[in-house]
């Protein structure tokens, strides 16, 4: 599903947490150890047929370990969760164990909607980084057991490259002049008939561009990044969609909304696109062609740790739980238990528990174990994770890409945007303090 509608429809589940989820850091409201009676846990989480069957299939196991433990499960599409899981926050009635996402982590954690998971004894969060497992944190207190993890990559269409006749550079030093100069190579060569590249339109790959010229996008409660560095990131996309190596602005804008098999990129109409490395198995089965990932070019020949892992999703538990030991225990195995992830697979990314991933060894696909093998090439350029999402700021996404068309159409400087995105975005979180 496109990113716009996605964060758009979440912008609405936000507004509907800020004025209806009570305030205030919780603690468990059941009892902190195992009960002796049976006990009933709802779930809930978005995804597909696919996600749905082989959760369900991780709960039938664990039902048999646990015998006492019976498990409902609630499920929808993205669509329509965050307006449910808000409804039912607010009503107090929400499911014990939530599927959360890094947009709406800090939201409802910094309402008292969620558990610090720090003080449930039963989840056992040694298998992961602690980079990792800091991105689940919110002032100080884990809310969001990290699921999975992804990196960003420049993700290639090796095929297409080859039958234009535009391999790529040495990419291990490259930097964003060298990346551009052979975007618009390709574009060249191909007559137009295939661009170079897409722009980077989202939070994740703004945040890495922050991070490359020594700046970070947020604070725990706050846009902190320069308008310099924004306005930065700005121009490459006005230079890439003036000068070729883009679409020009009126391609990205017909493009936005597109399914992900129609986008540019999955028909050949674009060479490489900046986008998580799990994305690699879709755009694989989307495209038929074969794929690579390969870093981003930086300033400076990629000797700064600016890399990090991020989140695909967590599992937290809510604070009206009446069961949150049982809940914690059932996170523990979605998250660390080896057979738990041999069912799971990589359905929702590549496993956040290095263990686990392991333990997956070669039921891993082809596209699969290059996103693996990508991140464990990235793991000497890491740093310290970043501030996760503050609140106020869920629907960040879609402001990014709102002041990207206004800059690629020339309707505002890259500096103006920067300023007026900025502004934007503090005035949002400034009201929901």
């Amino acid at each position: 599903m496109n990113r716009i509608r996605r964060t758009a429809v979440g912008t609405v589940a936000a507004a509907m947490t800020l004025t209806l989820a009570a305030c205030g850091v919780a603690q468990p409201q059941g009892s902190t150890e195992l009960a002796d009676e049976p006990v009933t846990l709802r779930v809930t989480w978005w995804g597909g047929d696919t996600r749905h069957a082989r959760t369900q299939e991780v709960f039938d196991l664990f039902e048999e370990k646990h015998p006492t433990i019976t498990i409902e499960p609630e499920f929808s599409d993205w669509t329509g969760y965050w307006e449910k899981l808000a409804t039912a926050t607010a009503g107090g009635n929400a499911a014990d164990v939530i599927q959360m996402d890094q947009l709406y982590l800090a939201s409802y954690a910094s309402r008292g909607s969620l558990v610090d998971l720090g003080s449930l004894s039963q989840l056992d969060t040694s298998g992961l980084e602690q980079p990792v497992l800091d991105m689940g944190a919110w002032n100080d207190a884990l809310y969001g057991m990290p699921i999975s993890t992804t990196s960003t990559g420049l993700l290639v269409n090796t095929d297409l490259i080859e039958e234009i006749g535009v391999p790529l550079p040495d990419t291990s030093t490259w930097d964003w002049k060298e990346f551009e100069a052979w975007a618009n190579k390709v574009t060249e060569k191909s007559s137009g008939d295939t661009f170079g590249t897409g722009i980077i339109n989202n939070e994740f790959g703004l945040q890495l561009f922050a991070r490359q010229h020594d700046d970070q996008l947020f604070s725990a409660d706050d846009i902190v990044i320069q308008p310099e560095t924004l306005a930065a990131f700005f121009q490459l996309a006005l230079d890439w969609t003036s000068g070729g190596a883009a679409a020009p602005a009126s391609s990205q804008a017909e493009s936005t909304g597109l399914a992900l098999d129609q986008t540019p990129f999955a028909t050949g109409e674009t060479a490489a696109i900046f986008t998580p490395s799990t994305m690699i198995t879709a755009y694989a089965a989307a495209s038929g062609a074969e794929l690579e990932l390969v870093q981003l070019p930086t300033p400076d020949e990629d000797t700064t740790n600016y890399d990090y892992f991020k989140p695909g999703m967590y599992w937290s538990v809510s604070s009206k739980s009446e069961h949150p030991a049982e809940a914690a225990l059932l996170v523990d195995f979605l998250v660390n238990d080896p057979e738990a992830a041999k069912i799971i697979g990589t359905e929702r990314g590549i496993p956040a528990n290095a263990q686990t991933l392991e333990s997956l060894g070669q039921d891993l696909t082809p596209e699969e174990r290059k996103a693996a093998d990508f991140a464990e090439q990235r793991k000497p350029h890491l740093g310290e994770a970043p501030a996760i999402v503050p609140n106020g700021a869920s629907d960040i996404d879609t402001i990014l890409q709102r002041y990207l068309q206004e800059v690629m159409f020339e309707e505002r400087t890259p500096l103006d945007a920067a300023d007026a995105m900025i502004a934007e975005v503090q005035s949002s979180t400034e009201a929901a303090k």
